[in-house]
């Protein structure tokens, strides 16, 4: 009777993962944004490619710190960066973006195809999927259904293309030095703290029996 219990949960379980849907919310992805990747992809990792596609083997987590859907969509939509963003514009006028986002009641949007680049973590944007939740802030923390959206996405990803790494943002300085590491000016670093290392340990946990590589010793001695 136990052994029957606990099969019937795994299949409700299974059932209710298999439910969940991706909800669609494309940004700009023309032929202006398609030529700013590819040139990304050159200046700053040496890929001469005709396409802005990628071979993904890495998730990243992020949090937003914007704290609406509409505004965080609205910095990612345009294929240039906004003028609010002069801090990273000598490097590239490509616009941040993300793969994913998560709303906070944990409806998750996919923005572009998960195979092309998209500017959301340095040195990596090459093989790396990013998942952008909405909040952060000590008044917005990430929510129990973000928890879960992400764990569910992360299975998906990973059954989907041969991912090796699940890292937090604050954690890509870390691979400075690794085989993936393709970022060419030694001074282009951002500190970041995205997404909260309890949140990242929290989907780390539920997600250990995929058995993802351990994110190499950071070479930089610096924990972000």
């Amino acid at each position: 009777m136990k052994q029957f219990l606990l099969t019937l949960m795994a299949i409700l379980f299974l059932s209710c993962s298999a439910s969940k849907e991706i909800e669609y919310k494309p940004i700009v992805f023309d032929q202006e944004r398609v030529e700013l990747t590819r040139e990304y992809l050159l200046e700053r990792y040496g890929l001469e490619q005709e396409s802005p596609g990628i071979s993904p083997k890495m998730i990243v987590l992020h949090w937003t710190v914007i704290p609406t859907l509409e505004e965080a969509f609205e910095a990612f939509d345009a294929p240039t960066l906004p003028d609010w963003r002069p801090d990273i514009e000598s490097v590239s006028g490509l616009n941040v973006s993300s793969q994913f986002m998560v709303d906070r009641d944990g409806t998750i949007y996919s923005l572009m195809p998960e195979a092309n680049m998209a500017r959301h973590v340095i040195g990596l944007n090459h093989c790396a999927i990013g998942i952008e939740n909405i909040g952060g802030t000590e008044d917005l923390p990430l929510t129990r259904a973000q928890l879960k959206a992400n764990i569910w996405l992360v299975e998906y990803l990973y059954n989907k293309y041969p991912i090796e790494y699940l890292i937090g943002h604050y954690e890509y300085t870390n691979f400075v030095g690794h085989p993936l590491w393709l970022e060419k000016d030694e001074t282009y670093r951002t500190v970041k703290t995205d997404p909260g290392k309890d949140f990242l340990e929290k989907v780390r946990k539920a997600t250990k029996n995929l058995n993802f590589k351990p994110v190499p010793k950071n070479p930089e001695n610096n924990d972000n």
